[in-house]
């Protein structure tokens, strides 16, 4: 998985409430494509002559900035695939489909909830393709005239984010503290690991 840590570039207006992840990008593409051609087909449903990912400000923009609930509906992680393969790292809405939202840590996408006026200003101000900045080590969205919206994070979600890492990746990590923490349990509680024999050694 791809680090985040901070994304600068264009923001992609597409200010609609409730887009789902049908809409994101249909079933049928997943079912024919590799996750990696998934991007011509991201948000095809509303795709027009002035879809705004088309329009040259916003041609491979980094950032997407969404209406509230954005990702809901059904629970597919290819929604998520969908929008990377089309260059997005970041979407910032006032909120998201919870599905969605979990979807997006262990595939390096940064999902942002900030109010809906915020999400408007940050709109307003790039409407041009002015960049935004998005810096998850300071928790903060900079607007183009420089205005700093913080927003939260689960520090954990925010770990593996930085770090490139899933929760297994993360896990993984520990294994040394984790060998500690087993040895002294079954020091403790040796008839909890009947097949112990010696000290820390399992068949």
């Amino acid at each position: 998985m791809q680090p985040f840590a901070t994304v600068i570039g264009p923001a992609a207006p597409l200010l609609r409430r409730d887009i789902d992840t049908d809409v994101i990008v249909r079933i049928e593409r997943l079912t024919q494509l590799p996750r990696d051609q998934l991007g011509r087909y991201a948000l095809e449903a509303l795709r027009g002559p002035d879809f705004v990912l088309d329009r040259p400000a916003f041609r491979g923009a980094p950032i997407l900035l969404a209406g509230a609930n954005f990702g809901c509906g059904s629970s597919r992680e290819g929604a998520v695939w969908a929008l990377q393969a089309a260059g997005l790292r970041c979407v910032v809405a006032p909120s998201f489909g919870d599905i969605f939202f979990s979807n997006c840590f262990p595939n390096g996408m940064l999902p942002v909830a900030l109010p809906e006026d915020a999400v408007a200003e940050l709109a307003r101000q790039a409407a041009d393709g002015a960049p935004v900045t998005v810096d998850l080590r300071a928790l903060s969205v900079v607007a183009p005239d420089g205005t700093v919206f913080a927003f939260t994070l689960d520090p954990l979600r925010r770990e593996m984010l930085l770090e490139g890492a899933d929760e297994l990746g993360l896990t993984l990590r520990r294994t040394e503290e984790i060998a500690a923490w087993q040895c002294a349990d079954a020091a403790h509680r040796p008839w909890a690991i009947p097949n112990l024999q010696g000290p820390c050694v399992w068949t």
